[in-house]
């Protein structure tokens, strides 16, 4: 068991450490022009970004878990259909991004607190980058259904494509034509772009001869299967929107702050970040083993990879956790020279320390659960965690500052992963 957890979990391990080397290859690069401003353009217009595609993530995680279930039945043509069906609704939404990002931006910036620099530079970033949303949207289907599908190195080989020309055309654009954020902001949209027509040709290449995709448009649409499709993807919508309030609210209370604070917050998320992707690896792999043994209604073997899954959790945590005590301020000197905002991020480096063991049931919690399409679990728990989050951050933040803000975020993370056990453990005693 553990040798098939590793074999889905290695792969999604790199493709994932590339993909927060996307945003920290921005970060960095910014990070050397020589204004704090820089770093929080990235950072405000990235989160915007994350805020839209994160809404529609149950294109990825509920093709997943269903996926991997119609696999574990050996129904291939169903899972033909849970492909078109997840990169055709993923199209459509991208169009209406397109059609919408004005009033999108306008909106988003007037709930923003930045100042005009960072707001100005941050706008830059959203008119280029919004183009990339067919690419984002459809590549969202292609990762889960390959996940599904128990193949976790073709996501690797398109994350890893993604990152090496985010990184070239970024710093030609960057340091060859003399351009600032606008041309981080078209490496990363050719990045996009290449990454999905790379799944699109993987895709024709290795599946489309193996599974009968001869299927027509009616059998994709059919009623009862998009009921199913949208029930399970709008427990993980109204689950992410959560994510999205907390994620918005700790980047727009560091922007408040001022620029140097929204730096210093912008850093040590890179931190939590590279961890989440980490062991998001052994996530994807729980969703697709889940999926595929719930499919296939072995228990056994379901209830012995969680133990596994969960003891390699542990492992990482620690392991996460030495690394960071003994050299994560030298890694954030690598992403910044501004010695203000390096010296600032030292005063709440501590609270980065905790991360690893408050949240690592969360990230794997959330994997086994998309798998076994038990989204309103992870709706009840994300709701519980979320407002904890505010109860804490709004008690707190006179006394305590930015310091209370990190705690705050610790005790969310702690939240989800708790929650999710005990709903998990409570489901199966009921059934």
């Amino acid at each position: 068991m553990n040798k098939k957890i590793l074999q889905l979990a290695i792969p999604s391990i790199i493709s994932n450490i590339t993909v927060p080397l996307l945003s920290l290859v921005d970060v960095a690069i910014v990070g050397h022009l020589g204004a704090a401003s820089y770093i929080g353009a990235i950072a405000v217009g990235g989160m915007l970004f994350n805020i839209m595609y994160w809404l529609f993530g149950f294109l990825r995680m509920g093709t997943s878990g269903m996926t991997s279930q119609a696999l574990g039945r050996r129904d291939l043509r169903e899972v033909t259909r849970i492909l078109f069906r997840s990169v055709g609704v993923g199209l459509l939404v991208s169009l209406a991004l397109l059609l919408l990002q004005y009033p999108m931006r306008e909106i988003a910036f007037s709930l923003l607190d930045t100042t005009d620099e960072v707001e100005r530079l941050a706008a830059l970033y959203f008119r280029i980058c919004i183009w990339g949303a067919p690419a984002v949207l459809g590549l969202y289907g292609f990762s889960g259904w390959f996940i599904g599908m128990q193949n976790s190195r073709f996501p690797m080989f398109i994350a890893i494509t993604q990152n090496i020309v985010n990184i070239g055309a970024s710093l030609l654009f960057v340091f060859g034509f003399g351009m600032k954020v606008e041309g981080v902001a078209m490496g990363t949209l050719i990045a996009q772009y290449g990454g999905f027509g790379m799944a699109v040709c993987l895709w024709s290449v290795y599946y489309r001869k193996r599974l009968d995709v001869r299927v027509g448009w009616q059998e994709v649409l059919d009623k009862v299967a998009m009921r199913r499709f949208f029930r399970v993807n709008g427990d993980i919508f109204f689950r992410t929107l959560c994510l999205v309030a907390v994620t918005t609210f700790f980047t727009s209370t560091g922007a408040r702050q001022g620029d140097v604070v929204l730096a210093v917050n912008t850093l040590l998320m890179q931190l939590f970040t590279l961890f989440s992707y980490i062991m998001d690896g052994f996530a994807y792999a729980g969703e697709a083993l889940a999926g595929r043994y719930i499919g296939a209604r072995n228990n056994q073997s379901l209830d012995r990879m969680i133990r596994l899954l969960f003891g390699w959790g542990v492992g990482l945590s620690f392991a996460f956790t030495l690394l960071y005590g003994i050299g994560g301020k030298d890694f954030l000197s690598l992403l910044t020279n501004d010695r203000v905002v390096i010296q600032e991020a030292g005063v709440y480096f501590y609270w980065v320390l905790a991360v690893p063991f408050a949240g690592f049931a969360a990230f794997l919690w959330d994997g086994i659960l998309i798998g076994a399409t038990a989204t309103r679990l992870m709706l009840y728990s994300m709701g519980i965690a979320s407002g904890t989050f505010f109860l804490i951050y709004f008690l707190f933040f006179g006394m305590m500052g930015n310091h209370a803000l990190w705690m705050a975020f610790l005790a969310y993370l702690s939240l989800r992963g708790i929650v999710q056990g005990v709903l998990w453990r409570c489901r199966n005693r009921l059934s």
